[in-house]
């Protein structure tokens, strides 16, 4: 293995995407150089998370000790590259999106790693494997289907270049299948017909949509696929491994007439891949029936390098977040005047309260979303909009956002107004409850003092913060000209304490 060495000055110039998929563990360390970047090492290791589900949706002790000594072999090389550094993202998907007891095994896996993990949904599970298909291809303006088949989930995305048009993500893997239908190896005509009938079932959901859109090229993304690709190519059933619906057909016959998994002639297929391969041919097989796939190129492009894309989108300010809040906004209508002048003032109180309350430069970005969709709830009606905003946020599709980011605005939109209720933040993850209640404050506060819409200009308030304390001060006499936020401030006194946070308001400033 290459060695990556890096020190404090070059730390920025190393980008690490870590893919906690439901089968395997992928990490890919690259080098950012001019704005792209060159990859420099790539590991993988089969942890088959998946297989360590338990009949009550629990991940095993055996499966989790596994996942945690390949994650502290991908800590190593990246123990140099800084927490919150911006410069690596971990994300975790369909088994840990599912599983029980996900996030005590979080807890263990971000000490293994070093690295904070992210469970994204499976449509940004399906925008990220595009976005790593649309780099590793030269796409033209040609329509393109991509497919990836992981553990415990499939993604569909038809897209051209580097836009998705249509994503999807469906409960079916080649691990799942090959656990439901093929358990023990054992394969069977009956046991293959079975599994794909299962498997068009799933895909009579988006069947139609995807056929009416179409695509002139299929691509297949994930290690089943590739799998699957050089068996046939080098079974002679196909050219240059393009998959085929006879080349499976043929595949199938051969993995029936063997009857088990481990005598099926597949050369030097390990022991891990062949165990998970009838599930996942079986998927393949009524993708390619049931969306009218003629044929599948490979690509080496995965989840993976769209993490990396990702990241460097961001780190170059093309941020897919700050697209998606933008699209939001305008599709809720939400008062652009508004959103400038709370943005305004939360800038002024993050910068007075950042250092006594801990507050890392990037919940500056936090604080400016939840500033633009916190009164998206008004499309639907006035009275309780934090409700209907909460909702919105909290069941849309928000690209670019993990599951973690997604349900900490929500929470702090939920709490913007009226008595403040903690239920919504202990709802997430432990080590950031703090922190979203801290934010969620500076917001309450930003809106009593912009309630009015007033196009005057800011108000000068100076904060004094401290762990159950925050100080509000404010110019002299300045309370008696504005009574109405006099009694909004007093009011929110009354709610703050009800959470252990005592604020005090002074005058003359």
């Amino acid at each position: 293995m290459q060695n990556i060495a890096m020190d404090k000055q070059n730390d920025k110039t190393i980008l690490a995407a870590v893919d906690l998929g439901s089968n395997s563990f992928h990490m890919v360390i690259a080098k950012l150089r001019d704005n792209h970047f060159q990859v420099v090492d790539k590991l993988r290791e089969m942890v088959q998370l998946r297989a360590g589900l338990d009949s009550r949706g629990r991940l095993s002790a055996i499966a989790q000790e596994r996942a945690l000594d390949c994650l502290e072999r991908f800590g190593q090389r990246i123990q140099n590259l800084p927490e919150g550094s911006g410069s690596v993202r971990v994300v975790g998907t369909n088994t840990l999106r599912v599983a029980k007891n996900s996030d005590a095994f979080l807890k263990k896996a971000k000490k293994a790693l070093g690295h904070p993990i992210e469970i994204i949904e499976g449509e940004e599970e399906a925008r990220l494997i595009y976005l790593g298909v649309a780099h590793a291809l030269s796409f033209d303006n040609t329509r393109r289907l991509v497919m990836d088949i992981g553990g415990g989930s499939t993604e569909f995305i038809i897209g051209e270049r580097f836009e998705g048009i249509e994503r999807e993500s469906l409960g079916m893997g080649c691990v799942s299948f090959s656990q439901a239908f093929f358990s023990g190896g054992s394969i069977t005509k009956e046991k293959m017909k079975r599994a794909i009938i299962a498997a068009a079932t799933r895909l009579r959901a988006i069947q139609k949509q995807y056929r009416d859109i179409g695509w002139d090229e299929a691509v297949g993304a994930s290690g089943t696929i590739r799998c699957v690709a050089n068996i046939v190519k080098e079974a002679g059933w196909a050219v240059d491994g393009t998959i085929t619906a006879q080349s499976l057909d043929k595949l199938i016959e051969l993995m029936i007439e063997s009857g088990h998994i481990d005598v099926v002639p597949l050369g030097n297929l390990s022991a891990e891949r062949r165990s998970v391969l009838p599930g996942g041919v079986a998927v393949l097989r009524a993708s390619f029936e049931q969306l009218k796939i003629k044929q599948m190129m490979v690509s080496d492009g995965a989840l993976r390098e769209g993490l990396l894309y990702d990241l460097l989108g961001r780190i170059s300010h093309d941020d897919e977040r700050e697209r998606t809040v933008s699209a939001m906004a305008r599709r809720y209508h939400a008062d652009q005047a508004q959103t400038e002048r709370v943005v305004l003032m939360l800038d002024d109180f993050f910068d007075q309260v950042a250092k006594p309350w801990r507050l890392e430069k990037h919940y500056r970005h936090q604080l400016h979303w939840v500033a633009t969709l916190h009164e998206i709830g008004l499309s639907i009606s006035h009275h309780q909009y934090q409700k209907h905003s909460y909702y919105l946020l909290a069941h849309s599709n928000l690209p670019g956002f993990s599951r973690e980011e997604q349900h900490a605005l929500a929470a702090m939109v939920r709490g913007q107004r009226r008595r403040f209720s903690l239920k919504y933040i202990k709802r997430l993850p432990k080590d950031i409850q703090l922190t979203t209640q801290r934010l969620t404050v500076l917001l309450r506060l930003a809106l009593v003092f912009n309630r009015g819409r007033s196009i005057e200009e800011a108000t000068p308030v100076k904060l004094e913060a401290k762990s159950k304390e925050i100080k509000l001060l404010l110019p002299a006499d300045w309370l008696a000209e504005h009574p109405l936020t006099e009694a909004d401030l007093l009011q929110e006194v009354a709610y703050l304490q009800e959470i252990g946070l005592n604020l005090t308001i002074r005058e003359g400033l």
